[in-house]
């Protein structure tokens, strides 16, 4: 049994991917090639944003973000403290400072409470100036957003999401990745829509943004690559991987979307009432890039996984560490985030993606039960 099937995906799209890989060894045009203009624009239209540009992977959409708003030293930035390190490691690389939030036990984001509170201490601490909220799509739901985006205009701020577990999500009919003022995706290779080796992209509205990003994410060209009027960086996607995230991007749309659900929902009508199972609010809809359940306690969940592993039923632990213990924020000093604590000793993570078996999903159940 895989956690995520990137086999049995490779399989059933075979002839297609095998005859994309081939176009672009053929074209011998591997590095900003037509399938990369045509990818971006089938993104943008999908996410429903004016523009979408493709770099080289998902840390450095958010780095690609931060440097086109000037985000630098004495800047506050409020990031999940349950979440991958890159959310906040984007931030430190900038000169500029994480500020931790907690998040909701049931959702697995964002805290619209705490988030204002920790707003709230930084202004009145006024050693940094609060600038950015990141928020996270954690494990294919979609953050807070109608609640997270009145606090940010009450304080001013901008807020740059973090898609790369969310794309495909929506709230209400709208997708991930437009509900910030900048979003990113990831199209690493276990994520949603994952190529086959690194990748990512930005989306925004704004004409400007998308004219700085293009320019930053290509040594900070001008009017062409040799005239160089900003700092920037070398992130631009492959033609190669390009070519192969069209033909995923397809059955994504066609099915994987609405199989991977599917699944998911077996999952949750098993398991519910036995442990905590994700909560999906009103509205909402997860591209499940992992199906998350809750323990009593660690002691118990660690127990579980060493079961599971006995029976050759892989799970994972997203994330063991808060971003606030973490050895890289110990100077930061003491944080309060008590949901977080929790969650990194209680959670485990199934077996789930868009080509799982029901005879899988019931083996997972039944060890689960037993």
């Amino acid at each position: 049994m895989q956690f995520r099937d990137l086999q049995r995906q490779y399989e059933v799209l075979k002839k297609d991917i095998d005859q994309a890989m081939v176009d672009v060894a053929g074209s011998s045009n591997f590095i900003m090639g037509q399938p990369v203009k045509e990818l971006e624009t089938e993104l943008a239209e999908y996410v429903g944003v004016k523009h979408c540009l493709s770099c080289a992977n998902g840390t450095d959409a958010l780095t690609l973000a931060l440097k086109v708003w000037g985000v630098g030293a004495g800047d506050a930035v409020f990031v999940p403290d349950f979440t991958f390190f890159a959310s906040a490691e984007v931030v430190s690389l900038e000169g500029a400072t994480p500020i931790f939030v907690d998040v909701d036990t049931d959702t697995f984001n964002m805290d619209c409470t705490d988030l204002e509170r920790k707003i709230e201490n930084t202004i009145n601490e006024g050693k940094l100036i609060p600038k950015i909220i990141i928020t996270v799509d954690l494990f294919g739901l979609p953050a807070a957003y109608p609640q997270i985006r009145k606090i940010a205009d009450k304080y001013h701020l901008l807020i740059l999401e973090d898609g790369a577990q969310g794309f495909g999500g929506m709230i209400d009919g709208e997708r991930a990745c437009s509900f910030g003022d900048i979003s990113t995706t990831s199209f690493f290779p276990a994520k949603p829509l994952g190529c086959y080796g690194d990748g990512g992209a930005i989306f925004t509205d704004n004409d400007e943004w998308a004219a700085l990003a293009d320019s930053y994410r290509v040594h900070g060209k001008g009017a062409f690559k040799y005239d160089n009027v900003r700092i920037g960086m070398n992130s631009r996607l492959d033609t190669l991987q390009a070519a192969i995230l069209q033909v995923k991007f397809k059955a994504f749309k066609e099915y994987e979307l609405a199989d991977i659900n599917v699944a998911a929902a077996k999952y949750t009508e098993k398991l519910q009432g036995k442990v905590k199972t994700p909560l999906i609010p009103e509205g909402y809809c997860s591209s499940w890039a992992q199906y998350t359940i809750q323990l009593s306690s660690k002691e118990e969940r660690d127990v579980l996984q060493a079961k599971l592993k006995e029976q050759g039923i892989p799970s994972m632990v997203y994330y063991p560490t808060p971003m606030h213990r973490q050895t890289a924020y110990q100077s930061l000093g003491k944080n309060d985030c008590p949901a977080t604590v929790r969650l990194c000793d209680t959670v485990l993570a199934l077996p789930l993606h868009p080509y799982i078996c029901d005879e899988d999903i019931n083996a997972v159940c039944n060890a689960i039960l037993k």
